[in-house]
């Protein structure tokens, strides 16, 4: 047995013996998180047709030496527990037996985004991020992060790619669902307890690593575009906000947050190198090592060295500032940077190269590869951690009082924002539009059309415009209000018959009409149509309040100033607002 195989000896010796035996091709595999997609019945993927991911899994494991990856897909319990088992036998084979770190995006909500996050399918159903901000309850959020936790733990995944803490200031933005909304105070609570639920009181064999995103706040995206893509690359503070940006990743890093990733965003008109985050020495050692004191995991976002094929469409890397570079030479400068490890990439032979060259030392490399290893020890991965139990996966995920308790958050983060008639009381007629009818006959006799309805129940979903890119359809961005013919038609049914409607705000909506002429107003950030009536009809209490404000007009939205929270003109809602309904007697 080799000292790093020791289970009894020091976590720092053991780091240090089994990076004294590693090649330079087995340290540069270890800066490499990319990603992986598994067969249905749990088994690797062997083939691939190279649409989305090039590489099958022993090219990964076996020839190029990753061991970190995060899985694409929502699959069953069981099965992805048995893929953990089978990737871990496949890296134990291996000349050092390196175990795997598995990774995900959010699992727990609603919303289906391979660039973001999954809908939740066999874990808990809870609200998004949004929700929990809109209930604003600390222990809500570690109760959730918690069961994320006992849930990740089941199926092997040990580094959790969230919570997203950016700040929630341009209205268009399109990933505003995973953060906690406008306000850094609430963000900077609920993280403490976001990160405390992952990782407890240390990072230990029953943790999940929190990899904490996207430093230093990536809200400010000018018109509110996407980084992702290279007509949303820039980020701008014109309202001089940015130190206000960083408050939340403040509390990340005093609760011991284990990992942080850089935004993809280029900073503009600031003293800041205008360079992509992960590229930003200044950002990253100057201001989130030096100043801020974090010692972590520094994990670039997916995609910043190469360029990449998603759904068969080609993608740039996205090299903000530095396209100009060449691969080797965007690697060399993330390193220069600080960055510890690149996502969503599988390119170690560029290390291997820079390392050959002298560009840069092997002391360098080592650095980021002993706090890789470091965690894989404190996670428990080298000993009684690196297999996990299928039977105990299938009962775990989704367990039934893990499910009851996402369905109680669901009902609390709901949003009344004008109440009407609600309570609603007896069996009315109900004509509804995108609600499950059989779950509204649960509560009024469901008609056909609404001249034949006492009320009706709406659900609509903030509008966004389409993008010809079917990745980047997934990113809902522009323009925030409700277009012709469907404002018209949404309206005319107003006036046929009392409305109560529902907007799921994964952005925030602008609605003036709507809020005038709907019978009663709310909103919902991730939450069944059961949750939705329950409440509507007394059966559950709604306790949100809105998380950002509900603009006026698009004019007002387009002069607000990105980076500061809630800067548009005469909002129809404010930050904050919302309204309490008394219980069904």
């Amino acid at each position: 047995m080799h000292p790093y195989e020791d289970a009894t000896r020091p976590v720092d010796e053991r780091v240090e013996d089994l990076l004294a035996r590693m090649t330079p091709e087995e340290k540069a595999g270890q800066l490499f998180h990319s990603m992986l997609t598994m067969n249905p019945d749990g088994t690797p993927v062997t083939e691939t047709d190279g649409s989305t991911l090039p590489l099958t899994t022993p090219d990964l494991v076996e020839d190029r030496r990753l061991t970190h990856f995060n899985l694409l897909g929502s699959y069953g319990a069981r099965e992805m527990a048995l893929w953990h088992n089978a990737i871990q036998e496949m890296a134990a084979g291996t000349r050092l037996g390196i175990p795997v770190s598995l990774s995900t995006d959010p699992r727990h909500a609603f919303t289906d985004n391979i660039g973001a996050s999954f809908n939740a399918g066999a874990f808990s159903a809870w609200p998004e991020a949004l929700g929990l901000a809109a209930v604003g309850d600390p222990e809500l959020v570690f109760a959730f992060a918690d069961t994320v936790r006992r849930e990740y733990l089941s199926v092997g995944f040990r580094t959790a790619l969230h919570p997203q803490i950016d700040l929630a200031t341009e209205p268009r933005w399109s990933r505003q669902s995973g953060t906690f909304g406008s306000d850094a105070k609430l963000t900077g609570e609920l993280v403490r307890a976001y990160v405390r639920g992952l990782q407890g009181e240390r990072l230990g064999k029953d943790s999940v690593a929190a990899m904490v995103k996207h430093f230093p706040g990536g809200g400010p995206q000018k018109d509110g575009e996407d980084p992702h893509f290279p007509h949303g690359k820039e980020q701008v503070y014109p309202g001089g906000m940015r130190e206000h940006h960083l408050e939340p990743f403040r509390h990340a890093i005093a609760a011991g947050c284990s990992q942080m990733m850089p935004y993809y965003g280029q900073p503009i008109g600031t003293d800041w190198e205008e360079v992509g985050f992960g590229f930003n020495k200044g950002v990253i050692t100057g201001l989130l090592r030096e100043e801020l004191g974090f010692t972590g995991i520094v994990c670039a976002d997916w995609g910043v060295l190469t360029d990449s094929t998603i759904y068969g469409e080609p993608h740039a890397a996205r090299a903000w500032g530095v396209e100009h570079l060449s691969v080797a030479e965007r690697t060399a400068k993330a390193l220069d940077a600080g960055v510890d490890q690149f996502g969503g990439e599988q390119c170690p032979e560029v290390i291997v190269e820079l390392m050959a060259s002298g560009r840069i030392p092997e002391s360098r490399v080592d650095a980021s590869v002993r706090r890789l290893l470091r965690e894989k020890f404190l996670l428990g991965l080298f000993d009684e951690r690196r297999y996990v139990d299928p039977d105990e996966a299938a009962e775990t995920v989704g367990r039934a009082d893990f499910t009851a308790a996402g369905a109680a958050a669901q009902r609390r983060s709901l949003t009344v924002l004008t109440d009407g008639p609600l309570p609603l009381s007896g069996r009315p007629r109900l004509y509804v539009e995108n609600v499950d009818p059989a779950v509204a006959a649960v509560y009024g006799e469901v008609v056909a059309e609404p001249a034949a309805a006492d009320l009706a129940v709406v659900r609509l979903r903030t509008p966004y415009e389409e993008r010809p890119n079917l990745f980047e359809s997934f990113f809902h961005s522009g323009s925030l209000a409700f277009a012709e013919p469907e404002l018209t038609r949404i309206l005319d049914l107003l006036a046929a018959v009392p409305t109560v409607v529902c907007v799921n705000l994964e952005r925030p909506a602008v609605l003036p009409e709507i809020a005038e002429r709907a019978a009663a107003l709310i909103a919902d950030f991730g939450a069944s149509d059961e949750a939705l009536l329950d409440v509507a009809f007394g059966r559950a209490k709604a306790e949100g309040r809105l998380p950002f404000e509900l603009p006026r007009s698009m004019a007002a939205v387009e002069a607000a100033r990105p980076d500061v929270p809630n800067d548009t003109a005469d909002p129809v809602f404010a930050h904050g607002h919302g309204l309490s309904l008394d219980l069904a007697r």
